[in-house]
């Protein structure tokens, strides 16, 4: 059975950081060594949501994968929305249905949280995610051109 649950800072999140640096990941979940203590402070933040996902055989349980999302609000009419900052499957447990039952996860928590959307990108040659996310059937399906920014210490102004 594919179990999710939200992680939370009366947990013991040393495991939780263990559990996710042992897993295989390849480059595109673009990870960094997780730590106790930056997954301390990122639960520390108002609105922020961190979920683990687990195959449960019995008394054995297998990580399968984690997402992380922020509650926010846009500057009129008071809309609240979800927006999942990123979804991560194992390499080696993918097509187990983690990765919808997080979708789900995510968007009841919405619902729960009286969000109006959930809104989550991802990279145009991502097809396994771009084809979990149509099987969920959006409301909407863009695409779009992101930008980033290393931030190394020049003078912006």
């Amino acid at each position: 059975m594919v179990v999710v649950r939200e992680i939370t800072l009366s947990d013991d999140l040393g495991a939780v950081v263990t559990q996710i640096n042992a897993a295989t990941w390849d480059e595109a979940n673009d990870m960094a060594e997780y730590r106790s203590d930056a997954l301390r402070a990122y639960l520390g933040l108002p609105g922020t949501v961190f979920i683990v996902c687990h195959q449960s055989t019995g008394t054995e349980s297998q990580f399968l994968g984690m997402a992380s999302a922020r509650l926010e609000m846009k500057p009129y009419d008071h809309e609240k929305w979800l927006y999942v900052d990123e979804i991560d499957v194992a390499v080696d447990q993918r097509r187990l249905g983690a990765g919808s039952a997080m979708m789900n996860y995510l968007l009841s928590y919405a619902a729960d949280n009286d969000c109006t959307e959930l809104w989550l990108g991802t990279e145009i040659d991502n097809q396994p995610a771009r084809s979990l996310y149509q099987s969920l059937d959006p409301d909407e399906s863009e695409a779009f051109v992101g930008f980033a920014y290393e931030i190394d210490g020049t003078d912006y102004r």
